[in-house]
């Protein structure tokens, strides 16, 4: 038996024209360790953003109901080029509840249950999804449930990353972010210090109410002064940084030299050796990404990215994680929305405008 409902789909023509579209197709009897979930909510998270506006000139969209037309910047096009032709499903994860299983113990054990989920075509009706990317909710909403795997489970990583490289304090960028405000909790459940950087007064204070004993604002004369101090004070010699492009990676290991090597008993004309990692997560800032490498000889950057973390993990650890969110989610992992739109309200002009900007702690939850 088939289940028919309406899903958003994104599709890049060879001409670098985007066309994003509720479509109605049909969902299958699910079979195995699947599970067909009917949708009740679902975030728009920056990883969503690639496929519905990365490079989209929405200002001179084509906005009709259900659907949205838009050229993608020439550059932006053709860095897309694998995906032309392509009609792929949108949004990586909500919660609604089961209505069909397969056969496995472990897919019937959720038939009826409120779940969240990790499907990759979350912006529908319907979504079918492996039992194994499934969290029992419990009696939490939908709404509560929605955003309890990418931001949960990647600020837990952060805090499981600097553990396992035995450190004991962090660095993180933009902080003022639903993301952020979970690691502030996360760090002072765990006894590990934080340094946040935000890019506002009013994120500083926001994060200060929620206990944050180290908030640097960016926009302040003396940032990168106040920078090296708390690092200082914390010992945060790794770092996580969702901006990408710009200078902000570059700032933070500068920072981190300046206080390794205050600390040098003998002077080195190459610098300190003390290691210093930056890790860039996402990319809020979509240009270069600029490094003047002034931070010794122990330094590294790289990528960090949640489905590899998980993989390298091991399932003891991801069950460790996923249970601590499960428990905390209306705590530790609740999640604010600025706005909360229906499957055709996410396309119209003035919500993708609005959610495009990324702007920290703005954002939109998709209700069916």
């Amino acid at each position: 038996m088939t289940t028919t409902g309406r899903q958003l789909r994104s599709t890049l023509a060879d001409d670098g024209v985007l066309t994003l579209e509720l479509v109605t197709q049909d969902f299958p009897q699910p079979t195995g360790n699947m599970v067909l979930v009917r949708m009740e909510a679902a975030p728009i998270n920056p990883s969503d953003l690639f496929l519905l506006t990365a490079g989209a000139d929405l200002a001179n969209a084509e906005y009709t109901p259900g659907k949205v037309v838009a050229r993608l910047h020439p550059q932006a096009a053709a860095a897309q080029k694998a995906r032309m032709g392509q009609s792929l499903p949108v949004g990586n994860e909500g919660a609604g509840t089961v209505i069909a299983t397969g056969e496995t113990d472990m897919a019937r054990a959720l038939m009826g249950q409120r779940v969240a989920c990790v499907p990759g075509h979350a912006y529908g009706e319907y979504a079918l999804c492996d039992a194994a990317m499934c969290l029992p909710l419990g009696d939490h909403t939908a709404e509560e449930g929605a955003s309890s795997f990418v931001n949960p489970m990647t600020a837990l990583g952060f805090a499981e990353t600097a553990r396992m490289g035995g450190h004991k304090a962090l660095v993180h960028a933009a902080a003022a972010s639903n993301l952020g405000q979970m690691l502030v909790r996360i760090c002072k459940e765990d006894g590990l210090g934080l340094v946040n950087i935000v890019r506002k007064p009013e994120q500083a204070e926001l994060l200060r109410k929620l206990g944050a004993e180290y908030v640097v604002d960016s926009s302040q004369p003396d940032f990168e002064a106040a920078l090296a101090a708390a690092i200082a004070a914390t010992d945060a010699f790794i770092g996580f940084d969702p901006i990408g492009g710009g200078t902000t990676t570059d700032t933070c290991l500068r920072a981190m030299e300046r206080v390794a090597a205050s600390r040098l008993t003998t002077f080195n004309r190459y610098g300190s050796s003390h290691p210093k990692v930056m890790y860039i997560y996402g990319r809020l800032d979509t240009g270069p990404t600029i490094l003047t490498p002034s931070y010794g000889f122990g330094w590294s950057v790289g990528g960090w990215l949640l489905t590899p973390f998980l993989e390298a993990a091991g399932p003891e650890v991801i069950g460790r994680m996923r249970t601590r969110v499960r428990a905390g989610l209306t705590t530790t992992f609740a999640s604010n929305y600025k706005h909360k739109v229906s499957l055709d309200g996410m396309l119209t002009k003035a919500a993708m405008t609005d959610y495009a900007r990324m702007a920290t702690g703005e954002k939109y939850l998709v209700t069916m």
